[in-house]
Formats: C-alpha cells, structure tokens, sequence
C-alpha cells in the first residue's frame, strides 16, 4: 500500500516532455520542505499497487506515467516499477529530488535538486545521473549542479505568488541560458494554460 494525493489525466507541462499526454501518479509526502513548494501533497489515499494500475488504465492511449509528489521515491521500489510497466504498457517517468536511490526499470528520471533553498538542504541530493535536470532557478550559481550527468538541462523560474518576483526569476533564467548555452528554459506551461 502506499498513500496517493491524486492521480490524473493530462499534459506534461515542464522539461523536455512538455505536451505530453500524461497519467500523473502523485504520491503523497516529501523528506523537504522548500518554502516555494506549490504542491499540497500531505494528504492522500492508501492505496494497492492494483489500485493504482486499476486507475492509471482508465487512459489506455496515454504513452507516459509520472510518478511524482511530494518525493515519489519515498514509496517506490522495483517490485511497483515493474507491476507497473507490465500492466499499464507506458513509459514510466519520475520528477524527483534525488535524495534516494531510485528502483530499476524506470524510463525517465527529471532530478530536481532543492538543496541550493531554504527546506530543501534538510537531505542531500545523491543521484548524480539523470535524463534531465531541472533546476528550480533564482540565480543561484549554476557550478554545484556541474557534477550531475545529464542528457538535457533546464532551467525553469521559481513560481512564486509576487508577479515583480516572479518576472525577475523568469528574467534570471534568461539570462542564465544566453550566458550558458548548455541550459535551456523550461517554463511551466500547465500554468500558462490554465490546466492541471
């Protein structure tokens, strides 16, 4: 059993898979608490691992399941992973802190380090491989996240409710990209579309 916040249908609005129909498996608690944390993921349902392919099957033609939280790795292990892909046929991704190690058989992992934030330091990050890297940016100095191998990196301007705030950390990604070409942006584009 594990505890699920929500599991819903739509579109990948961050990274490299931005536009992506997707079956999003939001699981419940995290081991950070970063003061810009959008995600209310406290609460949740306990749930078999039947359950949840039961429900992620309810969109048969969606290519992508993303397992994110909160910190999905806090529940996952290679028995789920694999459950998962043998009876829902997708292609398994995870939006994770790096802070655990992760199962085998996943297909994409997104590292979002936190430790560079205030919440975010209370575990270490220890993956250092990943497919993308997506740095929540405020113009911190990019050098720390030198020693993570990664296929693509981005990125993405910390959301916060201050529109003045908000447009400087957009401007500070900008900026960071024209000064370190091997970054690209990613910008939450659920937000600017106005879905989930």
């Amino acid at each position: 059993m594990m505890r699920v916040n929500e599991i819903f249908y739509s579109l990948q609005g961050e990274g490299y898979n931005t536009g992506t129909a997707s079956v999003f498996v939001r699981l419940s608690g995290c081991n950070l608490r970063c003061h810009f944390c959008d995600t209310q993921h406290e609460q949740g349902t306990l749930m078999s691992t039947e359950q949840i392919i039961d429900e992620v099957n309810r969109w048969p033609g969606a290519p992508l399941l993303v397992l994110t939280g909160g910190e999905p790795s806090l529940w996952l292990d290679d028995d789920f992973i694999d459950k998962l892909k043998r009876h829902t046929g997708k292609r398994i991704a995870i939006e994770t802190n790096g802070t655990h190690a992760l199962p085998h058989g996943i297909d994409w992992v997104t590292l979002s380090p936190k430790g560079a934030f205030l919440g975010g330091e209370l575990a270490p990050c220890v993956l250092t491989q990943c497919d993308e890297l997506k740095v929540v940016y405020t113009g911190q100095d990019l050098e720390q996240y030198a020693h993570i191998t990664a296929a693509h990196r981005f990125l993405q301007p910390c959301y916060v409710d201050d529109p003045a705030l908000r447009q400087q950390h957009l401007q500070a990604c900008v900026d960071a990209v024209l000064a370190h070409p091997e970054w690209r942006l990613s910008l939450q584009t659920h937000r600017l579309l106005g879905i989930r």
